[in-house]
């Protein structure tokens, strides 16, 4: 079983959480330790997973991850008004090869999702994206990746995989599970005109960190369409994680991350939420340890709505040159989706038009006669 290679937690953040009030969350996670073994996941919500696999770093890491110190500082957050059990399974090390160590990865994880786990990993490299997709094969068909970060990380034809290449071996290596990729907070002098123009012939989305800054909402419905997300801390500017000479001046703030992060959370398809490329600094092991807060709160608030199968929905009609757009508006959440009739989509079993999430400017636009992009995308491609 993959699950005997995971390190349990380490004595001292246990040690730690002796010292914490009874609300504290290193008071109430089900953790891997030396005495106990391994949690139980009969009950389970979300799993803290470590992976320290580093060797396929672009630039080269001087120290290893210290997930512990992003454990005391997460175990030391207070509880929300959750009902969902968290539990830590302890720890990746690195294996005899960097594949060794993504074999395990993609064998946890799908273990992890066939229990109805959603796995929170915390991993040194980006690249471990990787790992964790291949963990869908044989579980889901097809599967949305939303990337948090500044690069679109395509890297060099040929080029090895790194955490700066990785979407290149996802886009390529078979078996292909990848529907739709999309990018939040790219910022345009990190990516190379092709990367921009591969994106666009693949009906990629993409959405600049200016964009983002207007109005971080529009993250919303990129995430609800999510099957997994690869949140590259990187995407953080730098002084808001310490300065450290890998970040840039921009990118976003602490709220915006916080914000990213619930949305994830809120999203009741997501699977699969990964945070790489952290530092061993206070404030990174405290930002981090929000952002999994964030999510982890945005999760005990799911609602599995559809307007196909609840009653609380407005239906809207909007006539267009070439194409009539039918939108859905939850008078619950007050969420929106639009319908892609590209495809009957068999998926859904209803012979009904495929839904994708929108929001309430992309049914404005639409009543100006400007059909929205993400739309136009969907249908180009064939949205599932």
């Amino acid at each position: 079983m993959a699950f005997d290679f995971l390190v349990p937690v380490e004595d001292k953040v246990m040690a730690h959480c002796e010292l914490l009030p009874e609300q504290a969350l290193g008071r109430n996670i089900h953790a891997h330790t030396q005495k106990d073994g391994l949690p139980v996941l009969a009950n389970a919500s979300i799993a803290i997973l470590g992976v320290k696999e580093s060797r396929n770093a672009f630039e080269k890491k001087p120290e290893k991850l210290d997930v512990s110190a992003i454990r005391i500082q997460f175990y030391k957050l207070m509880s929300g008004n959750w009902d969902s059990t968290i539990v830590d399974m302890g720890d990746i090390e690195e294996g005899e090869s960097v594949e060794d160590t993504y074999f395990v990865v993609k064998e946890i994880v799908a273990g992890l999702i066939e229990e109805n786990v959603i796995p929170i990993i915390l991993g040194a490299t980006q690249d471990v994206t990787y790992a964790a997709y291949r963990a869908f094969d044989g579980l889901k068909d097809m599967i949305n990746l939303v990337a948090v970060d500044s690069r679109f990380d395509f890297g060099m034809e040929d080029e090895l995989i790194s955490s700066h290449s990785y979407m290149s071996k996802i886009i390529t290596d078979k078996p292909n599970n990848l529907f739709n990729f999309s990018n939040i907070g790219y910022q345009s002098y990190f990516n190379a005109q092709e990367e921009l123009d591969l994106m666009e012939r693949l009906f990629f989305d993409s959405y600049r960190l200016g964009e983002m800054f207007n109005d971080i909402s529009l993250a919303e419905p990129v995430l609800r369409n999510a099957h997994m997300v690869s949140l590259d801390v990187r995407s953080i500017k730098a002084s808001e994680i310490c300065f450290s000479e890998n970040f840039s001046p921009n990118g976003f703030t602490g709220r915006e991350i916080c914000a990213i992060a619930r949305y994830a959370g809120i999203s009741d398809k997501i699977s699969v939420f990964g945070i790489y490329e952290m530092e061993n600094t206070v404030q990174s092991c405290q930002i981090i340890a929000q952002i999994m807060w964030y999510f982890v709160e945005g999760f005990n608030f799911r609602i599995s709505e559809s307007p196909y199968s609840n009653a609380d929905f407005m239906k809207y009609i909007v006539p267009n040159e070439t194409e009539e757009l039918i939108f859905h508006k939850s008078l619950l959440t007050e969420r929106w989706w639009v319908e892609v009739p590209s495809i009957l989509s068999s998926h859904t079993k209803t012979n009904s038009p495929a839904l994708l999430p929108c929001t309430e400017k992309d049914y404005l636009d639409a009543c100006n006669q400007n059909i929205p992009e993400r739309w136009f995308k969907a249908y180009k491609k064939g949205f599932n």
